[in-house]
């Protein structure tokens, strides 16, 4: 199965060298793994751009769709045999990168 790591924070950019080479370390023991499909950081909430095209033409609107003080900050995708593994997982990448994660599964996968 296949699930997202989404990494929390109040900030964008914010890992100090330390917290970055911690995070590559962790990346390249997912690739080891098999684990590793995906992962990347965020830009800022303000850089965003809501699309809403439900209507007769589509609406733009710039700034984040929530206003919230923390925000997806980045993100893994990996894979795992089961949300036990993902969460064992998880729980080694929020130590890595020093922040809070949230795990959800794929639908469907």
């Amino acid at each position: 199965m296949r699930y997202l790591v989404s990494v929390i924070d109040d900030r964008t950019g914010s890992a100090t060298p330390a917290e970055m080479d911690a995070i590559h370390a962790y990346n390249d023991r997912l690739v080891a793994g098999g684990h590793w499909v995906f992962a990347g950081g965020l830009a800022s909430p303000g850089s965003a751009t809501v699309i809403d095209n439900r209507g007769e033409e589509p609406m733009f609107s710039d700034g984040p769709f929530l206003e919230s003080k923390e925000f997806l900050a980045g993100f893994w995708i990996i894979e795992a045999p089961d949300l036990d593994v993902a969460l064992r997982l998880a729980a080694e990448g929020s130590k890595h990168c020093n922040r809070r994660v949230e795990v959800r599964p794929f639908l469907g996968d």
